[in-house]
């Protein structure tokens, strides 16, 4: 017997409705959390969101002086505290843990940030930069995560994931960056189905552009000005990107909510939609729309954003505007966050 389409789209309805009805919420005053990618970018606007519920939140990065600032941007009593390293680092990491049990206490919810994206023709990116991308993206979040497990099994403890819209979507002139996203995404369905039996939900996230003000902070290829241009203009487009603290709001709110994936804003939901419904459709218009983007170049030099902004970029009032709300403009790391 055939079971109605219908039947079985109103059974799907009502089983989310009952699970958010009856799944109680995670509750965050007085929980411990390390962010990963911190001081600046969403990281920090993921802590201040981690603030405004009561948490207590450990800033991990490179860069002293980025985290100084960032910890003095969030003030919060004391209920802040950082921790200087490189994600890549196992030594760093167990640094990091260490640190964020001493002052403390433990550690309740893990977030994955910190990243490294590369904009430019797929001709232009090497073996090293897919690598490279990789180990940040990717084995960087697994590596930690697994360290942190038994910490955060001891209270029931949370992670989330930071993927991406194009760690579902590839998404031209992204490659390295979306191959890196799609293993995330990967990793963090292994990782809810697996650490569920210790009591730890594994959350991944999968937001659209944002304003975050850290396009200066990637690293371009190919025709530097014109891919720095695009990619700057596209994310500081109110029509197309997510104001950085709202993204970090529904992030948090899907972790509290102990879902498995989440879109993060209407274009990622739709993106992610016509791939999963129209995945034919979806390749041929992302193809078409590769004709129209800037041509590779002989080098493969890559530079930061910051070292190829031109007037236009360097002018752009939103931009300017979500760099100086979130740490952007005295970074000297490239990244994502």
């Amino acid at each position: 017997m055939r079971i109605p389409k219908r039947l079985i789209l109103a059974a799907t309805v009502t089983a989310i409705a009952a699970r958010r009805q009856f799944v109680p919420r995670y509750s965050l005053a007085g929980k411990s959390v390390l962010v990963t990618g911190g001081s600046r970018g969403l990281g920090l606007a993921l802590a201040a969101e981690f603030l405004k519920r009561g948490a207590r939140v450990t800033l991990m990065a490179r860069d002293p002086a980025e985290l100084e600032r960032a910890a003095e941007q969030l003030g919060a009593d004391g209920r802040v505290h950082t921790v200087a390293g490189d994600v890549t680092r196992e030594d760093d990491l167990q640094r990091a843990l260490a640190e964020v049990t001493r002052i403390f206490g433990g550690l309740d919810v893990l977030v994955n940030n910190a990243g490294l994206i590369q904009s430019g023709p797929l001709a232009n990116m090497t073996e090293a930069d897919f690598r490279r991308i990789m180990e940040v993206n990717t084995f960087a979040p697994l590596r930690l995560t697994r360290l942190a497990l038994p910490e955060l099994r001891r209270g029931g403890g949370r992670v989330l994931l930071v993927s991406s819209v194009g760690g579902k979507v590839a998404v031209p002139h992204l490659a390295p960056y979306s191959v890196s996203k799609f293993a995330l995404s990967g990793l963090g369905q292994a990782l809810h189905a697996e650490f569920a039996q210790h009591g730890v939900n594994v959350t991944t996230v999968h937001p659209t552009v944002m304003r975050t003000g850290s396009p200066r902070q990637a690293t371009v290829k190919g025709q530097h000005e014109k891919e720095y241009a695009l990619f700057a203009t596209v994310d500081n487009s109110p029509l197309i990107s997510l104001d950085a603290d709202v993204a970090a709001r529904r992030m948090v709110d899907a972790l509290v909510r102990g879902h498995a994936e989440a879109f993060v804003g209407g274009s990622a939901l739709l993106l992610g939609y016509a791939q999963a419904l129209a995945p034919q459709l979806t390749a041929d218009v992302l193809a078409l729309s590769t004709r129209l983007l800037p041509a590779p170049t002989a080098s493969d030099q890559g530079v930061p954003g910051r070292e190829a902004e031109t007037f236009v970029t360097r002018h752009n009032p939103i931009k300017t505007e979500a760099e100086r709300a979130f740490n952007e403009l005295g970074g000297a790391e490239s990244g994502e966050e």
